[in-house]
């Protein structure tokens, strides 16, 4: 049944998610030794598999690895393009170095530099990666902006003084009423053309 197939798979999906992000935030707390995200992914993936009744080792191995095959957002390539013929665009990402490299080039996004938090052993919220990114950058937190689809991802920017742009997304993390970023968007092609006016683009 179609109807149930379908359900089960948001069903296992949404448990990826949540191995995941526990994951992340034991990291970020200290209860749990820094792994990159090729790690949890193979442990989302065995979780997902024994449940789905999936043995094959070589299966289990494609789908540890399925994130990195994923389709962007309608708007993120031509947005990306747009918005790096006039600013620097960083890609900031809780992905591993190579799993980054993988899914930017799957998804043919455009970034002038694409930085992993698994340079520094952590994962966002934790400051020293939106530090990294500063570094990256070169200039001043307050002329940074920070562009995302979780509203806690720019809570831990805004936190280290960094500018902040919620673009919504159907799976992101939306802001709460106490959140007070500093520019909200339905998508990113909304935010380039904002972004461009601003800075004398079309």
């Amino acid at each position: 049944m179609p109807g149930r197939d379908e359900a089960l798979v948001g069903d296992l999906l949404a448990g990826w998610r949540r191995h995941v992000e526990r994951e992340q935030d034991r990291i970020v707390r200290g209860e749990r030794a820094y792994a990159g995200s090729d790690v949890l992914d193979a442990e989302a993936a065995r979780l997902v598999a024994d449940r789905a009744g999936v043995a094959d080792p070589a299966a289990v191995a494609r789908l540890a690895t399925a994130g990195q095959r994923l389709p962007p957002w309608a708007d993120s390539v031509a947005g990306l393009d747009r918005l790096a013929e006039q600013l620097p665009v960083v890609g900031l990402s809780n992905a591993s170095r190579t799993a980054l490299l993988r899914l930017n080039v799957h998804a043919g996004l455009r970034w002038h530099q694409a930085l992993s938090a698994e340079t520094v052993a952590a994962y966002k919220p934790a400051p020293e990666v939106y530090r990294l990114a500063l570094d990256a950058a070169g200039c001043p937190p307050e002329r940074v902006l920070m562009v995302a689809a979780h509203a806690w991802d720019l809570r831990g920017a805004q936190a280290q003084g960094m500018r902040t742009a919620y673009v919504r997304r159907p799976v992101g993390d939306p802001p709460a009423s106490t959140d007070a970023f500093d520019a909200r968007f339905d998508g990113l092609g909304d935010l380039v053309t904002a972004l461009r006016a601003r800075h004398g683009g079309a």
